[in-house]
């Protein structure tokens, strides 16, 4: 399953998250912007800080039965902390969304109790609705497996993945994917740069380069890879940097030993969140 368009209508009830920083901070405002109504969200943080207005901010449980919808929107070396935090809750809540990276999905199920459990990884750009957010879960309803999308459906696009075991790669991929692609774009300045363009001028470029460039691929019917064979022009200027970049597979061994990376840290936090 996969999806890009806002789903229609996010589900009925409350809805908690625990914590609130950049990232489910991002979320929040997106959530809001398509709709969600301000007074049935609660965040609760340490500093009581942080929250969009309209929002009730608490630092501590309130006495009130479950929410409809609980989001851990903490670091994956917090889960202690939400786990304490929520142990007096009142009944269960009936989706628990957790973005906590590298926490699988037993991990959840042995802390918290929820009806259904949905593990979300999202990256940065669902502050702007052209986010990438992967879901998993294990045996959950078809309301829960719709609630979840309601949620991800105005961050960007989403896919459901069906195997766990490639959560990890999935995430290095997508969730870390932004700053590999922020720090490609600094790497295609400062390339220019060295060229002899101003600094400034061509960190412009190279991010509007980058910005075209995707939009087209991501409209276009054909691979990246054909797409790049159609600008090149034999014996062409584009060619003969491709001719570089393609040389022995170095870039794809540079990203895949990159991914491999993140993909080993994310295993080492589903470890010790267990």
């Amino acid at each position: 399953m996969s999806g890009g368009a806002p789903a229609t209508g996010f589900p009925t009830g409350p809805l908690w998250l625990i914590g609130c920083g950049n990232m489910g901070g991002a979320m929040l405002h997106r959530w809001l912007k398509a709709g969600l109504d301000p007074a049935t969200v609660t965040v609760i943080t340490r500093s009581g800080k942080g929250a969009p207005d309209g929002v009730r901010s608490l630092t501590a449980l309130p006495d009130e039965d479950a929410p409809a919808t609980l989001m851990l929107a903490l670091k994956p070396q917090q889960i202690d902390a939400a786990q304490s935090l929520l142990a007096p809750m009142r009944g269960a809540p009936k989706l628990l969304l957790s973005i906590l990276a590298g926490v699988d999905h037993a991990a959840l199920a042995q802390r918290f109790a929820a009806e259904a459990i949905v593990r979300a990884m999202p990256n940065l750009p669902v502050a702007i609705g052209k986010g990438v957010t992967s879901l998993y879960t294990v045996g959950a309803s078809d309301a829960a497996i719709t609630g979840a999308e309601a949620f991800a459906g105005p961050l960007g696009h989403y896919e459901w993945i069906a195997n766990e075991a490639h959560f990890d790669a999935v995430t290095a991929l997508a969730g870390c994917g932004p700053g590999f692609v922020f720090r490609f774009a600094d790497a295609l300045a400062k390339a220019g740069a060295a060229l002899g363009l101003p600094a400034d001028q061509a960190a412009r470029l190279a991010i509007a380069t980058l910005e075209g460039s995707a939009i087209m691929a991501a409209d276009a019917d054909v691979s990246p890879a054909v797409l790049a064979d159609r600008v090149a022009s034999p014996g062409g200027s584009t060619r003969e940097g491709l001719n570089v970049l393609d040389r022995d597979d170095a870039l794809v061994a540079l990203l895949t030993e990159t991914l491999a990376a993140s993909e080993r840290r994310n295993a080492e936090m589903a470890a010790a969140a267990r």
